[in-house]
């Protein structure tokens, strides 16, 4: 399917362009998230969208499915409950980097704890873009933004790290640079069984790369030719040589644990099975 069939079919066309601007890794995402949706065997009518505050979260204002805009760092909690609710649907969240790791950190390690099966989907640019491009939990040490204007001080979050030691049961991390190898990832992580977590490295050319002068959107795209190393890449190089690496692949498949909503199920029957002994 062709980009042009693609937005026909999933977007609000009438309500395009988007707000993001030239260059930003949002629009490849939201394309790698359609073409997986596309690839689903799951009826489009079974997929809700919910996301929480910032430029990533505003895709869902150009998606024709059934979509929540919640609350900053919310957006977990309200698929919790479209879930628990309805546990045939497809929950899919879409966050960013401050959205989904600081203000709504905690929500995700439960959310990971529990093994819901939700899939979170977190457009990783580095930065608050959406508010002006104040430095978040993945702000890599040292770079420059409108609250770290003498580099960012404060280590950075794996979020792949994180959620793995929460307990999701699917963890990758994809790349605008690798589109076709995101969007497959994204597609497992929809088809998965319990919590899954993709964090989507991304660029935001307009506030973090000016700000660091990484050049244009072009430019920060090439520089991860050189970033990006694969899971197995990884393994065979030193903490020395991993340094300003970012290890991109998957992390967790594993179908060792029960999802949530089925244990919550069970627990359900035996409480009624007690009343009626």
């Amino acid at each position: 399917m062709n980009s042009t069939e693609l937005c026909a079919k999933y977007l609000k066309v009438e309500k395009l362009p988007t707000m993001w601007c030239p260059g930003c890794g949002n629009g490849i995402i939201l394309q790698a998230i359609l073409r997986a949706v596309d690839e689903s065997p799951e009826a489009k009518e079974k997929f809700v969208f919910v996301s929480g505050i910032g430029c990533s979260a505003r895709a869902v204002n150009y998606m024709d499915f059934d979509c929540i805009h919640t609350n900053h760092g919310r957006a977990i909690p309200f698929a919790t409950g479209i879930k628990m609710a309805d546990p045939s649907l497809k929950v899919i969240v879409l966050s960013g980097d401050g959205d989904c790791a600081s203000i709504g950190g905690n929500h995700l390690i439960h959310a990971c704890r529990r093994n819901i099966d939700l899939t979170v989907i977190c457009m990783n640019n580095s930065n608050y873009g959406m508010t002006g491009g104040q430095f978040s939990p993945t702000t890599p040490v040292g770079y420059q933004t409108k609250t770290s204007v003498y580099g960012s001080y404060e280590p950075v979050f794996d979020l792949c790290r994180l959620t793995e030691s929460a307990g999701a049961t699917y963890v990758a991390r994809g790349a605008t640079y690798f589109p076709v190898q995101m969007k497959d990832m994204i597609r497992k992580a929809i088809a998965h069984p319990g919590l899954s977590f993709v964090d989507c490295v991304s660029d935001c050319p307009s506030l973090f790369g000016r700000l660091n002068r990484l050049g244009d959107a072009a430019e920060m795209m090439l520089r991860w030719k050189d970033r990006l190393v694969s899971v197995r890449q990884a393994e065979k190089m030193s903490p020395e040589e991993l340094q300003d690496k970012v290890v991109w692949g998957e992390f967790v498949n594993r179908a060792d644990r029960k999802e949530y909503t089925v244990v919550y199920a069970e627990n359900i029957a035996r409480a009624k099975e007690s009343l009626n002994e």
